[in-house]
């Protein structure tokens, strides 16, 4: 039986004006929006089980252009129907097998590409939230053209091969992630320590559940919100240190 895994209670979400604008890359649509003077710094944000359309990853998206770099949303489920908060959870196994966060080598490429011919970056990291975490977790095992990672509360669980990380990453986890147990972090941790030979970061967020890092300001408890906002200090931070 598994936890119901990176579903967390969307509530009552609040609208959101995004800033940026939708582009069509190859067979992919994609959210991009690009900061106020020109860089050839770029990120690409990879959403959650709830898509690229999803408000509160826009916001993410618009947040992080806010510091300086092109950032880019694509839809990494390729048209297909993200997971939706009032689908039954029976059927999750199944939407899972036909959305593998280990199977995104080839949209990354595709977005890779764009940013490097159409906007010019150079230095490109990527940041992925919880189905998207796994996303990350997974390239930068894989895809020497990312320059750093950061993986909020997703991790490639299955595999031998996961610690051998290419380029700088930093994981972010909630304390009481009902998803990813303290084990899993310490296991994490224990392995990246004996096999990883760039820096990497490991950081757990007290009180946090799943899905805390991309809350929007007005939806956030006054409680959680130093976490939140601690949190994305500290991935900008990660990303102003190695992109």
């Amino acid at each position: 039986q598994m936890a119901d895994p990176f579903l967390y209670n969307t509530g009552e979400r609040s609208h959101y004006g995004c800033l940026g604008h939708e582009v069509q890359i190859e067979y992919l649509k994609a959210y991009i929006c690009r900061p106020s003077f020109s860089t050839d710094k770029a990120v690409i944000v990879v959403h959650d089980v709830f898509g690229w359309q999803f408000p509160d990853i826009r916001y993410i998206v618009d947040l992080i252009a806010g510091h300086g770099y092109i950032t880019i949303c694509p839809d990494f489920f390729k048209g297909t129907e993200p997971w939706k908060s009032t689908d039954h959870w029976a059927d999750f196994p199944d939407w899972m097998k036909n959305h593998d966060p280990m199977k995104v080598d080839k949209e990354a490429d595709v977005v890779l590409k764009y940013l490097k011919e159409q906007c010019g970056a150079k230095k490109i990291g990527i940041v992925g939230f919880s189905w998207g975490g796994m996303a990350v977790h997974h390239l930068m095992l894989k895809n020497p053209q990312l320059t750093a990672g950061v993986s909020l509360y997703g991790i490639v669980r299955d595999s031998e091969e996961r610690y051998s990380l290419l380029n700088p990453t930093f994981f972010i986890f909630g304390e009481k992630d009902h998803t990813i147990s303290l084990d899993q972090i310490f296991l994490l941790e224990d392995k990246l320590k004996q096999y990883c030979k760039v820096p990497y970061k490991i950081k757990v967020y007290p009180g946090q559940v799943h899905g805390f890092a991309q809350l929007k300001p007005e939806d956030m408890k006054p409680d959680d919100k130093p976490y939140i906002e601690e949190a994305r200090r500290d991935m900008i931070d990660w990303l102003k240190m190695f992109v």
